[in-house]
């Protein structure tokens, strides 16, 4: 098993990259959100992501990609109009998430895409993430993944929510090429209680991910996707062994990744509700990578 949540020594790569991915949600899939914090060392900056969701409101996020790396050997980030800190608690076990920050609500999603513009709209976070199953460790990549019970306040605007929900999170170091393939990442859980993640990659005919509070393996992964103009799913299906899922996505949180050398890819991220074969609901978040190229479109 992996040791702990903390930092890691980077490799030579420019591309070496060190994060930390948090999302949650409430059981019905009304609200969510996620936390990203990515960190390359030998590029001097820090990648931040985060968001709040809302069934029929406008997104709030916010995406900072020019952020100085923390000083180690935590996670604190100051930066203009962003602070935030990852504090990991007893190693696999529990981790929080501070954030006060100017957002941007959009009514349209993929305005991130083109001019990111928006309303600016202050936002906040005071999250817990518990362990609530087991550490589902990847054999091909230092990465794990971690079911949570997420609990806490939110601000938005002049509005202070309470959370008690459902999570994922998940650490991994490495060198990770946003820009070379495109994968379809998905987490949830069931109105039984039972947690489900993978990680997909149809054109290499790859999956890896778990079913269940044990994290069980799965052999076999599959994603069917009916995509609009823009890249995001009207629906999709996906097949973990002989789990079948049906996703409605609620809510859609992209971020537009551009290379050091000028690709591009869209990460088309959303609050999603399950509907398995066998009746049983729940809810998560779909992550879809789509790489487009250089930036000219070539």
């Amino acid at each position: 098993m992996l040791a702990d949540d903390g930092r890691h020594q980077p490799g030579d790569d420019p591309l070496w990259n060190e994060s930390w991915y948090l999302d949650f949600w409430r059981p019905d899939g009304s609200l969510g959100g996620y936390v990203r914090l990515g960190l390359y060392p030998n590029l001097g900056r820090s990648w931040y992501w985060a968001c709040l969701v809302r069934e029929g409101l406008p997104l709030v996020t916010v995406i900072e990609h020019e952020a100085p790396l923390p000083k180690p050997p935590g996670l604190e980030l100051r930066f203009s109009g962003l602070w935030t800190d990852v504090v990991a608690g007893e190693a696999l076990s529990h981790m929080s998430v501070g954030l006060e920050a100017f957002g941007l609500a959009l009514d349209d999603p993929t305005e991130v895409y083109r001019t990111g513009r928006g309303d600016p709209v202050p936002l906040g976070f005071d999250l817990e993430w518990d362990t609530d199953g087991a550490v589902f460790e990847y054999d091909v990549t230092t990465r794990y993944e971690v079911p949570c019970r997420v609990h806490g306040e939110i601000l938005v605007g002049q509005e202070a929510i309470e959370l008690d929900g459902w999570g994922q999170r998940d650490h991994s170091w490495g060198v990770r090429d946003w820009w070379q393939i495109g994968w379809c990442w998905h987490s949830g859980r069931l109105d039984d209680g039972a947690p489900f993640h993978a990680t997909i990659v149809d054109d290499r005919a790859w999956s890896i991910g778990y079913v269940g509070a044990d994290a069980a393996p799965i052999g076999t992964g599959a994603l069917t996707a009916d995509l609009d103009d823009e890249g995001l799913a009207r629906s999709a299906r996906i097949r973990l062994d002989d789990l079948y899922l049906a996703l409605e996505p609620v809510s859609w949180s992209p971020v537009l990744l551009t290379a050091p050398d000028g690709r591009v890819s869209r990460l088309a991220r959303a609050l999603v509700r399950y509907t398995a074969a066998d009746g049983r609901t729940g809810c998560g978040w779909l992550e879809l990578n789509q790489p487009q190229g250089t930036s000219n479109g070539v």
